[in-house]
């Protein structure tokens, strides 16, 4: 609201019809000149001299109320009566679960054979082993307490993944544990071995399909057969109270290479 029309307002709630300010009023319309001609003189009637002065007074003691102004509000919508209307059931439009793209895990695998077991090896440093490596030497210690050749043997090359640097190729998790299994499975078809050894948590997850809680442990794998879950050799070393809890599972599981020797 502007000037003009807040004064005509004021104007209004006071009941005030014709005024003159006393000087000129910013943003004010112009007067009209018949407002400013003086209204004619009229005689006043002795008998109804006393009614107005009456009014006056009481319009004098009267308090003057403060005026209101309205200021125009948006007009509240009326709200739609509820219809029941029967509403046709949505069809079901069957979701496809999003691809995520998962970024491909990475670690290095060498397989390994001893006596009459295959061992998948966690590569730590991801290069082949060498003889003076301590965890190469730490592998032997474990093979000498499990009665098993203490030198062994390479099968195939080291299993290196990701496969391929650039490429639009799957190599999320499940492909990783698709092509280690496929790989471990073509070499114990043509050496068959009375248990695999799974040692490092990379060789229990893509091809035990377990986690870090089968340490110790034993597992069945369908396409591998009877498997031993160990940590890794780096993890052993870092950690020698883990060595004690190997120790005793491997006085029960070392029975099943060691069976077959003594019949």
């Amino acid at each position: 609201m502007n000037t003009e029309l807040r004064r005509r307002a004021y104007l209004d709630a006071m009941q005030v019809a014709t005024w003159l300010p006393r000087t000129e009023l910013p943003f004010a319309a112009p007067s009209r000149q018949e407002l400013l001609a003086p209204p004619p003189a009229e005689e006043p009637q002795p008998a109804q001299a006393e009614a107005p002065l009456a009014a006056v007074e009481t319009v004098r003691e009267a308090p003057a109320e403060r005026p209101r102004i309205e200021i125009p509000r948006p007009a509240a919508q009326p709200r739609q009566a509820a219809v029941e209307t029967p509403v046709a059931a949505p069809e079901a439009v069957e979701e496809k679960p999003a691809r995520v793209n998962v970024p491909p895990p990475r670690f290095a695998l060498q397989l390994l054979r001893a006596g009459d077991c295959a061992l998948l090896v966690e590569l730590p440093t991801g290069e082949p082993f060498q003889s003076r490596d301590p965890a190469y030497i730490l592998l032997k210690d474990l093979l000498r307490a499990a009665g098993l050749p203490d030198s062994p043997q390479l099968l195939g090359e080291p299993v290196r993944w990701p496969l391929l640097v650039r490429g639009n190729m799957d190599q999320g998790p499940q492909a990783a544990l698709e092509f280690v299994q496929s790989f471990v499975a073509a070499r114990l078809e043509e050496q068959p071995s009375t248990c695999l050894w799974l040692v490092g948590l990379p060789a229990i997850r893509f091809a035990g399909e377990a986690d870090e809680h089968s340490y110790n442990r034993e597992l069945q794998i369908d396409v591998l057969g009877a498997c031993w879950a160990l940590p890794g050799l780096e993890l052993l070393m870092e950690e020698p109270t883990r060595k004690r809890e190997l120790w005793q599972a491997m006085r029960r599981v070392r029975q099943r290479w060691l069976a077959p020797a003594r019949s």
